[in-house]
């Protein structure tokens, strides 16, 4: 992934996120590199997060501390999240109004919406190219990016350089002389606590608090129904769904 003579004249982003528990405390990285030989390290962290939200923040902040540079922006970053998702995922969520494929609601829509937001303001002579590196394989930018995460989610003190490139002491422009392949990954999405469990046996509906409880009544038990609820409209469009009620 040698940098050309066009790509050393555009702004260069890498960028990390890092989170412990997922969810957790978490912390994300980013490193701008000017082509004027400026260099600026961003970071922050959050108390109670995810590793996904944390991967669409590191890149989120740096792509808007360049929105008014007309030139064009390289992001390096290690999450097929972020890459699929603001390449590719997005378009179709947008379509059917947040919803996933499954008709679920789009997880971290208001990071996706603001990301969104920051590519669609870019000037038409900046656009975005969007490069995969792995992560932890001695990528220097994508270290320090790391490095400066971990720590944020840690609550410890960084040093966040901002200054010349020629004194800084992170070799950025040393890539991997082969391209790294972007790795097949469908979103994931969160999992939604159950509102209720719902089940039918004999044509008699039932709720149930816990999974447990429902695994119980509907075991064994020919013809029986039963699905979780997310919220009480869920329940009852399930319910309606079986054309019984409660």
């Amino acid at each position: 992934m040698t940098l050309t003579a066009d790509d050393l004249k555009a702004n260069l982003i890498f960028s990390d996120g890092a989170c412990s528990g997922n969810p957790g405390p978490g912390g994300w990285g980013s490193i701008i590199v000017r082509p004027d030989g400026e260099v600026h390290e961003l970071g922050g962290g959050d108390g109670a997060t995810t590793n996904n939200k944390m991967e669409l923040m590191g890149t989120i902040a740096a792509l808007e501390m360049v929105h008014d540079s007309p030139l064009r922006v390289l992001v390096f970053t290690d999450s097929t999240y972020v890459i699929k998702g603001i390449t590719q995922w997005v378009w179709g969520w947008r379509q059917r109004g947040w919803l996933t494929a499954e008709g679920n609601p789009v997880a971290n829509r208001e990071f996706w919406e603001r990301l969104v937001r920051v590519v669609a303001a870019r000037p038409k002579t900046g656009g975005i190219d969007w490069r995969y590196v792995r992560g932890h394989t001695g990528v220097a930018g994508n270290e320090r990016c790391d490095e400066i995460a971990v720590a944020f989610s840690k609550k410890q003190r960084v040093d966040l350089y901002r200054g010349p490139l020629l004194k800084y002491q992170v070799p950025i422009h040393d890539l991997p002389d082969a391209k790294g392949d972007l790795p097949e990954q469908r979103p994931k999405q969160q999992k939604q606590a159950a509102y209720s469990y719902l089940s039918v046996v004999d044509g008699v509906p039932q709720r149930h608090r816990t999974w447990a409880e429902c695994e119980r009544r509907v075991k064994g038990r020919s013809g029986a129904r039963f699905k979780k609820a997310i919220s009480e409209a869920d329940e009852r469009n399930i319910l309606a769904s079986w054309g019984v009620r409660l």
